[in-house]
C-alpha cells in the first residue's frame, strides 16, 4: 500500500550514482542506479516526480538541456500526469521509479498507482488532431524503445517505459 507524501524539502528515497559507484567498488552492487520517490497523487505531485527525475538524470550525467534528460521528463510527466488523473485513489499517493541501464543506455521509468480496475490499452489510442487530450500514450510510444503496464498486487498497476538515454 502506498503510504504518505513526500514534501519537497524531505527528498524521496533514493540511491545516488555515487553511492552506486561505491558500492560497485567494494563489490556489493548487483543493481543499476536507482531512484525513487512517493508523491501526491496531484497536478502538484506529478510536477515535482518530473522535476526530481530531471535532477536525477543531471547526477547520472544528462543535463537537463539534453535530449535524454528531455524525453525522460516527458514521459515521466506523461505517466505521472495519467496516474493522477486516471489512477488516483483518495487518500493514496503514486510511486515513480527510475533505473539507469548504462549498458544498455536505457532509463526504465515506472509509476505505480493503486486504481484497481483500469488497466492500459495494448496500443496508444488514436486521437483528433483537434481533441484536447489523448496524446500522452503517443508521446510515451514515441519517446520509449517500448513501454506496458504490469498489475501490482494487492491492488494497482505500474505503468513502464524504457527511454533510450544514448551518450550526451
Amino acid at each position: 500500500m502506498l503510504t504518505g507524501t513526500t514534501a519537497p524539502e524531505e527528498g524521496p528515497r533514493r540511491t545516488t550514482a555515487a553511492a552506486a559507484t561505491a558500492a560497485a567498488l567494494d563489490g556489493t552492487a548487483h543493481e543499476p542506479p536507482s531512484w525513487s520517490g512517493q508523491f501526491a497523487s496531484s497536478p502538484r505531485g506529478a510536477q515535482l516526480a518530473r522535476r526530481l527525475a530531471v535532477r536525477r538524470m543531471e547526477e547520472w550525467g544528462h543535463p537537463p538541456e539534453s535530449d535524454a534528460s528531455c524525453a525522460v521528463a516527458l514521459v515521466v510527466g506523461e505517466l505521472a500526469a495519467n496516474a493522477v488523473r486516471h489512477g488516483r485513489t483518495p487518500g493514496r499517493d503514486f510511486r515513480l521509479r527510475l533505473a539507469l541501464d548504462t549498458a544498455s543506455d536505457l532509463v526504465r521509468v515506472e509509476v505505480t498507482d493503486a486504481a484497481l480496475e483500469k488497466r492500459l490499452p495494448p496500443a496508444p489510442p488514436t486521437s483528433c488532431p483537434e481533441g484536447e487530450s489523448g496524446r500522452g500514450l503517443l508521446l510515451v510510444d514515441a519517446l520509449s524503445l517500448r513501454w506496458g503496464s504490469t498489475p501490482r498486487r494487492p491492488v494497482g498497476k505500474t505503468v513502464w517505459a524504457e527511454v533510450p538515454v544514448g551518450a550526451t
